[in-house]
């Protein structure tokens, strides 16, 4: 699976037109944009420097090691043996039936098996901006990995390092050597049914695994087994499914409840296990909590939780809840003032105003950046309002309050289809690692720069960013 370049010496330019010809449509949506590449493509893939490849490659590592500490320390204090706020805070706002299925016995060991950050490049490293184990664009990477490869250039992980990645996964969840997996999308994430059908095509088009894209309602409960629906009209009995739909959504699902009872009933395999306690943003501030610093070092060890604490931003839940007169908001201060009351953060000026706030997780508000707020870009009195729909919602959706750190610029080569050119502009990047769980080990199978012009402030998919699968250079910074 080396790439062998399909049309070599190419000019720039030549290997940008020759992308927007190879590139599948659909992969990426932006509403309003029908076009078949709604983003900006770059020629090459993004150059990755051997020291941040190497740094990636051990923040997948400590991530694993934060999920199985989460998962451990969110059971003992629902047991009572921890520190009960832990449970507590990754319960609130979560309905009765979300909480009973997140604690029940069958998943209790199970952990996410695709995990990704998303990764800020800075000027002293690295930062995790937020952590996903529903995500997606794992087939976008894995489509423009296989683009540029076509080119000659192979990427990270290499030019099917995603589904061979997913692959591996599955055979690893399911302990088969040839498991048949369906890969649900619900209506709800319909915008990713282009990129796993990528996925799902490549995979047995590569002989790597039997995987079938499918909504919910294409599948047939047995008592014996789950079956899907193909489009030639055969029932195919399948042995684990791949949840690509959020547990905000459940009761909207088809047959969410069969699904269910068949992985409970070990019909079935299920990733990522429904359990919305590990979808926390809210986690981050956990980590950070100084009453909670020796049990997260007796779970994973003090270098783990330095690493950690270096990558994930200082985090506060923007819990509405009084203090008493001695309390304060651990490590929050306002003109070297500590707090203990949030509106004393109505006194910062704009500039000082270096938060972000957002929900926490379960909530159709909690992705793709909808209900994110950068505080300083916020008048006064949008500022206000924020901190007061936050704390007056705390109890159906809390929200965080996550400090804001800018990424470092760095010039990036596009194509523009209008002029027929090679174009540049100054832009921030974030990078999206796709780590898969193999045998309780982490496989990193790609990496997705997204680059978006330098003032805008939320990175994201958009479409005057640049979004690219990554190479390693050792001519990069």
């Amino acid at each position: 699976m080396g790439c062998t370049a399909f049309q070599p010496n190419l000019t720039a330019r030549e290997q940008a037109r020759f992308l927007y010809e190879t590139i599948p449509p659909g992969l990426f949506k932006v509403e309003g944009d029908d076009a078949k590449v709604p983003w900006r493509v770059a020629p090459e893939p993004f150059a990755l420097s051997r020291a941040n490849y190497e740094r990636i490659l051990e923040i997948g590592e400590d991530l694993l090691s934060f999920y199985r500490a989460l998962n451990a320390l969110y059971i003992r204090s629902s047991r009572g043996t921890a520190p009960t706020f832990i449970a507590e805070y990754l319960d609130q706002g979560k309905p009765e039936h979300i909480v009973r299925l997140s604690r029940q016995n069958r998943f209790k060991g199970e952990l996410p098996a695709v995990i990704r950050p998303d990764l800020i490049l800075t000027d002293d490293g690295m930062l995790a901006s937020e952590l996903d184990s529903v995500p997606g664009g794992m087939g976008f990477v894995g489509a423009m990995a296989e683009a540029y490869c076509k080119l000659g250039m192979e990427s990270i992980g290499g030019s099917y390092g995603v589904p061979r990645q997913f692959a591996a996964m599955f055979k690893s969840v399911a302990a088969m050597d040839k498991p048949t997996v369906a890969v649900i999308v619900s209506e709800e994430s319909k915008d990713y049914r282009p990129e796993m059908s990528w996925l799902c095509e490549t995979l047995r088009r590569e002989e790597l695994l039997e995987a079938y894209l499918c909504a919910p309602q294409d599948v047939v409960f047995t008592e014996e087994a789950l079956f899907i629906r193909l489009p030639d009209g055969r029932e195919q009995k399948i042995d684990a499914l791949y949840r690509n739909f959020e547990l905000f959504d459940l009761l909207n699902i088809p047959k969410q409840e069969l699904l269910l009872y068949a992985a409970r009933h070990q019909r079935v395999k299920m990733t990522p296990p429904p359990k919305a306690q590990l979808e926390e943003k809210l986690a981050f501030a956990l980590l950070h909590h100084p009453a909670l610093a020796s049990l997260w070092k007796s779970e994973f060890g003090a270098d783990v939780l330095q690493r950690l604490k270096a990558i994930f931003p200082q985090t506060w839940v923007l819990d509405p809840r009084p203090l008493p007169p001695q309390g304060v908001i651990a490590n929050l201060c306002v003109s070297g003032e500590a707090v203990n009351d949030w509106m004393q953060l109505l006194k910062l000026g704009k500039s000082e105003r270096d938060f972000v706030v957002k929900p926490s997780g379960f909530s159709e508000l909690a992705w793709g950046s909808r209900g994110v707020r950068v505080a300083n870009d916020l008048t006064k009195d949008d500022w206000s309002a924020t901190l007061h729909e936050a704390l007056t919602e705390y109890a159906k959706m809390p929200r965080i309050l996550q400090r804001f750190h800018k990424g470092r610029r760095v010039r990036q080569t596009y194509f523009d289809p209008s002029t027929d050119e090679i174009l540049t502009f100054d832009g921030r990047v974030r990078l999206c690692p796709y780590y898969f769980v193999v045998a309780e080990r982490i496989e990193l199978g790609g990496i997705l720069a997204t680059v978006a012009p330098a003032d805008k402030r939320l990175i994201h998919g958009m479409t005057d960013a640049v979004m690219a699968s990554c190479i390693l250079s050792d001519a990069a910074a």
